[in-house]
């Protein structure tokens, strides 16, 4: 009897009417196994991925495998995005077993005992091929294995065990962190930077946002001094152009896909994750604001309106992924044919369609299309002596048409969980698209997403990580309180609420209560948490930003805000604990660093108050900013009480006023709209750094 029928994860529901007995990873699963002595066997993924759902096809729906499965293991799914817990622990599990890189879905067998993984793997398919044993073979040979060689399989679980223990709990010499840091993270990705496609390493290519992130929050911060750190903007800039140009965005309908399988991003993995895009919408906002391109500035617009469209539930809050296939296919839902496309569009928007996006190019996804930026603006206006605007108003009208003809298709499957953490992400992503691009729809969309999670997940002073279909469960994570803390912190930039700010300070308490660790730094899981084998302390970036990352910057922001060193001396803790990993691996703790160099360089926080159209102006330049490290808060007159830090002797004068304070030192009040501008440092555009760099970003 299969027993996932009753789960609010998409992707176990997916295996519901498999001939499997599978469990879901609790008690009475971890009992049977310990009661009947018979290994586990566990295999974690998630509903988008197209490998899982191969080995689920090839595999788990076969009776002679699930018969070979049911007689030998105890079987049990996991969703790793639900439980990210077990998932971080068992893919290190895999690593140390195989010295290979994991992945999903994951294939790993425990002992019933200790749950200590004894053989480890990826995808298997179901007849040996490509090296790999075929699965039912797998099967009958590690049953063998643990019947008849248990002393060798308990030495071997010792030796992990102890393994698992020395990579969890590793603790690095503090070490002194300053400017240099930054500058060794920047150089060493400066050496592994792909300069004629943008990115870092070889294919298959991720994003990284938050590589991106150090580098245009490093830009921009240089550029307020008399260096600017043109490398930097090269890097970043140059990287989001060829990504917004590639196959790895969705020219049609916007969004990015996980990764792009070639070094040119050019063809993706065609999964679309809430992640990626809460992570990069930002981004390219803040990016298109501070450059002047047109180009990032709609990426970022189209990114939104994508996740409002696709991704938004009526109750208000995020779904988690898109799948990469439909129909039985990959990536089907996003392919073209010339012909199709022609059927669409009138001669002239076929005309400048094909060019722009390769239809006059072979086809390059299995015998079709996927839309590519082969053609820049410019070259076709030389090529067919159209003005550009005229060109873009054509191709933007074609676009729409073929938008409207995929919506009709089969659609991939959306997983419609909602995860507190990739809600977080994406509040935050969309308050600050749309405070830069000013689309208060947006504001709206994170406004109504953070009701959402507040009333669904949020239960007895405690926060869940999971719900769907009204049931809302599992203890939340690290990554859930940092990042709905973070979140808060934005969306209060523009929607002042003592409510909220003490809901923001309400989740701090819960970090330093549950997760902060005695020597700095925070756990995955809660202190209450189910004990696991180990317990993770995570500071490296993975493709979310390392939860102690966001944790520190966002403590260390609360503390400036309401004058509390307690919160400022747990992000100096959680800093000094991560400062011997980042020292060892710069690049791999972006997160970290950007963090510290908030630490380094207090945040400024702005308060402007006032009424009526004159506040309104000083919010709009306070709005335009675009530096990550202020903080602007727009409070009306007769607000609602003010935290300490910003309780700000009433004034006098009319009209608006301006406090403008770096870390908990705060400057004169400021009643001149023109003093106000030059004290938030307005830098102008980059003309010149364009130039240089010969990268345009248009």
């Amino acid at each position: 009897m299969n027993h996932l029928a009753n789960e609010t994860s998409t992707y176990l529901l997916q295996h519901a009417d498999n001939p499997v007995e599978w469990y879901p990873w609790g008690e009475p699963a971890l009992a049977l196994a310990r009661e009947q002595d018979r290994p586990i066997l566990l295999s974690i993924g998630y509903s988008a991925c197209h490998w899982c759902h191969v080995m689920a096809h090839e595999s788990f729906e076969d009776e002679a495998t699930a018969a070979l499965m049911n007689r030998h293991f105890v079987n049990i799914k996991v969703d790793r995005e639900e439980r990210p817990d077990l998932d971080r622990i068992y893919q290190t599990a895999h690593y140390l077993l195989t010295q290979r890189n994991g992945g999903w879905p994951l294939t790993v067998f425990l002992t019933p005992d200790d749950l200590v993984p004894f053989y480890a793997g990826t995808y298997f398919p179901p007849e040996p091929r490509h090296g790999l044993p075929g699965f039912r073979d797998l099967l009958v040979g590690v049953a063998e294995l643990y019947r008849e060689r248990q002393g060798e399989v308990r030495r071997q679980g010792a030796s992990l065990k102890q393994a698992l223990d020395a990579a969890f709990g590793q603790r690095q010499p503090t070490v002194a962190l300053g400017p240099k840091a930054l500058e060794s993270a920047r150089d060493a990705l400066s050496e592994r930077y792909d300069v004629n496609n943008g990115g870092f390493g070889q294919a298959p290519k991720f994003p990284h946002p938050a590589t991106l992130e150090f580098l245009l929050r490093r830009w921009l911060r240089s550029r307020r001094g008399k260096q600017p750190d043109l490398r930097a903007l090269e890097m970043l800039a140059y990287t989001l152009k060829r990504m917004a140009l590639g196959g790895i965005y969705d020219q049609v309908g916007g969004g990015f896909c996980r990764y792009s399988v070639d070094e040119h991003w050019m063809i993706p993995h065609f999964e679309k994750m809430l992640y990626d895009n809460a992570q990069l919408l930002p981004i390219y906002a803040r990016a298109g604001v501070a450059t002047g391109s047109s180009l990032f500035r709609r990426i970022a617009t189209e990114t939104a309106q994508w996740v409002m469209r696709e991704m938004q539930s009526p109750q208000g809050g995020y779904y988690t992924s898109l799948d990469a296939d439909s129909e039985g296919e990959e990536g089907r839902f996003y392919l073209w044919t010339p012909d199709e496309v022609r059927s669409l569009l009138d001669e002239e928007e076929y005309l400048f369609f094909a060019h722009r996006f390769g239809l006059d190019h072979p086809p390059n996804f299995e015998g079709r299309w996927l839309p590519h930026v082969y053609m820049e603006y410019e070259a076709l206006e030389k090529r067919f002596s159209r003005p550009e605007n005229d060109i873009r108003r054509i191709v933007d009208n074609a676009r729409r048409k073929l938008l409207a003809a995929r919506e009709r298709r089969e659609r991939p499957g959306r997983d419609e969980k909602m995860l507190t953490a990739l809600n977080a992400l994406m509040i935050r992503g969309m308050v600050i698209a749309g405070r830069l691009l000013d689309r208060a729809d947006f504001i709206d969309s994170a406004a109504r997403a953070l009701e959402f999670v507040r009333r669904e997940l949020w239960c007895d002073g405690r926060l869940l990580a999971t719900t769907k279909d009204g049931r809302a469960h599992l203890a939340a994570y690290l990554d859930d309180h940092a990042f709905l803390l973070d979140a808060v912190l934005e969306i209060l930039q523009e929607r002042w609420s003592a409510e909220l700010l003490t809901f923001a300070e309400t989740l701090a308490e819960l970090l330093l209560t549950h997760f902060e660790d005695a020597e700095g730094g925070f756990f995955f899981t809660a202190d209450d948490h189910e004990k696991l084998l180990v317990r993770p302390r995570p500071f490296g970036d993975e493709a979310l930003p390392a939860g102690n990352a966001v944790a520190a910057r966002a403590l260390n922001r609360l503390g400036y805000l309401l004058g509390k060193r307690r919160y400022l001396e747990a992000a100096e803790r959680c800093l000094a604990a991560a400062s011997g990993f980042i020292a060892r691996a710069p690049i791999a703790h972006c997160g970290m660093l950007t963090a510290l160099e908030e630490q380094l360089a207090p945040p400024r926080i702005v308060v402007v108050r006032g009424d009526g159209e004159a506040l309104e102006e000083w919010a709009d330049l306070l709005r335009a900013s675009t530096d990550p490290s202020l903080l602007g808060f727009v409070i009306a007159d007769g607000a609602e009480p003010l935290p300490p830090a910003i309780s700000i002797k009433e004034r006098r004068d009319e009209g608006p006023v301006a406090y403008v304070c770096e870390g908990l030192q705060c400057e004169q009040p400021l009643t001149d709209v023109a003093a106000f501008s030059e004290a938030l440092g307005q830098v102008g555009g980059i003309a010149a750094a364009d130039q240089k760099t010969g990268h345009p970003f248009t």
